[in-house]
């Protein structure tokens, strides 16, 4: 009697060493196919538009946000140095006003608060908007010590009213607790945010390194129609085609508003930026300088030391206000102004050395058109214009880049994605061919 067989039909027909299917053989089967290779292309069209769009968003929106801090951070440093030059001309005017004897002149009593009170409205604002790690603290103490300063000075004004010698002391102190506490603190906080500022700026430059994959999405769905039109022996295919123009469309506003966002910001780096940042540093040394003359006659004879820190003020300040108007044109020349100021300072270091103490207190305090007083006068009020002027040019212009790189964000992605669509739709078309 013969055995049942027990062995399947199927296993029959398959030699015992024939290997299994395996998933990767079965996708090497399907790209022999026409239909599998259709399957194939229309997933990298597919994502080549995602790409462009996911991209393109990313460096869109990632440079529109380092062009807004670049922006928050360069106002954050100039109303630093704005704060700075307010606390200097308060001292400078009340250290010129020392010289007058007695009751200071109304006007330059005026100037002076005029100065404290923007100062002292400039920290509590400068403090909320600070992003370095200690910069609020900082500016906390800086309030605390302005405030000490203010008292000091009006304890050399009481003293120098009634003519008591002890006036000089204080106002020493005062410029000392202003120069050895307050300035130091505004310019580390001013360091650290220039650094920010500079690293912002970077940042921007490096939203262009996500362009080569816009490129690289745009040759993928070029290679893809290539094939295709070889394949099928058809030129056109409506919906690759309109995938092509919207990835084209996207691809250039995205590089466009990426590489037209950069060039601001190295612009405007290399201008209105550094003409602010230059214009207010000299502004501040000019002020000091403007401290130290009236310093000098305080001292009578012993005011050496102050006289040279004039000097070095004022020869880095003229190089700071060439450094600015190279930067950028504003149609004014501080520098000529700041000239002619010292040239008025020359003429009162000229009394003073010639034993005509009295005159040279009298050229240093006048007010007249043609005084000391009227020069630096002039000389501040261009200073600050232009710095008004630039860094409003920085801001507004930053501002706009950081506006154009966001709507170009959204186009790259709105078009990727209807070029997904499209693509996918065109290729569908093939794709039932063989169904």
């Amino acid at each position: 009697m013969t055995a049942p067989l027990t062995t399947s039909p199927a296993q029959v027909a398959r030699p015992a060493d024939a290997p299994a299917a395996t998933p990767g053989g079965r996708f090497s089967a399907g790209l022999a196919t026409t239909p599998g290779r259709l399957a194939l292309a229309t997933t990298i069209a597919v994502a080549a538009c995602l790409l462009l769009a996911v991209t393109g968003f990313l460096a869109g929106t990632g440079q529109s946000a380092a062009l807004h801090d670049a922006q928050r951070d360069a106002a954050q440093l100039v109303g630093t140095q704005e704060l700075r030059n307010d606390l200097v001309s308060a001292d400078a005017t009340a250290t010129n006003a020392f010289l007058v004897g007695g009751l200071e002149p109304a006007e330059a009593r005026a100037r002076y608060e005029a100065s404290l009170s923007e100062a002292a409205e400039a920290v509590p604002a400068l403090a909320a908007t600070a992003r370095g790690e200690g910069e609020a603290a900082d500016l906390a103490t800086v309030s605390d010590s302005v405030q000490r300063y203010a008292g000091l000075v009006e304890s050399a004004r009481a003293n120098n009213r009634q003519g008591f010698p002890v006036g000089a002391a204080y106002l020493d102190q005062a410029s000392a607790a202003l120069r050895d506490e307050v300035l130091p603190t505004l310019d580390g906080v001013a360091v650290s945010t220039s650094e920010r500022v500079d690293d912002d700026m970077g940042s921007v430059s490096l939203a262009q390194a996500l362009l080569l994959f816009v490129l690289l999405a745009l040759v993928a769905l070029a290679a893809v129609q290539l094939w295709l039109a070889r394949r099928t022996h058809r030129v056109l295919n409506t919906g690759l085609a309109a995938a092509s123009v919207a990835l084209l469309v996207g691809g250039i506003v995205a590089a466009a508003a990426v590489l037209g966002g950069n060039g601001v910001a190295r612009s405007v780096a290399g201008g209105p930026y550094a003409a602010t940042v230059a214009t207010s540093q000299a502004l501040a040394l000019a002020t000091d300088a403007k401290s130290m003359e009236s310093f000098t006659l305080i001292k009578r004879g012993s005011g050496a030391d102050f006289e040279e820190s004039y000097q070095e003020s004022l020869a880095e300040a003229k190089n700071l206000l060439t450094s600015a108007a190279e930067a950028t044109d504003t149609g004014s020349d501080p520098l000529a102004l700041l000239e002619e100021w010292d040239t008025r300072h020359a003429e009162i270091r000229a009394l003073d050395d010639g034993n005509d103490w009295d005159g040279a207190v009298a050229a240093a305090t006048s007010t007249a058109d043609d005084s000391a007083g009227a020069a630096f006068t002039a000389f501040t009020d261009a200073a600050h214009a232009d710095v008004e002027a630039t860094s409003t040019a920085a801001v507004d212009r930053l501002g706009s880049a950081a506006t154009t790189a966001q709507v170009a964000a959204w186009v790259a992605l709105v078009l990727g994605v209807a070029g997904a669509v499209a693509a996918a739709a065109g290729m569908n078309v093939r794709l039932k061919e063989y169904r």
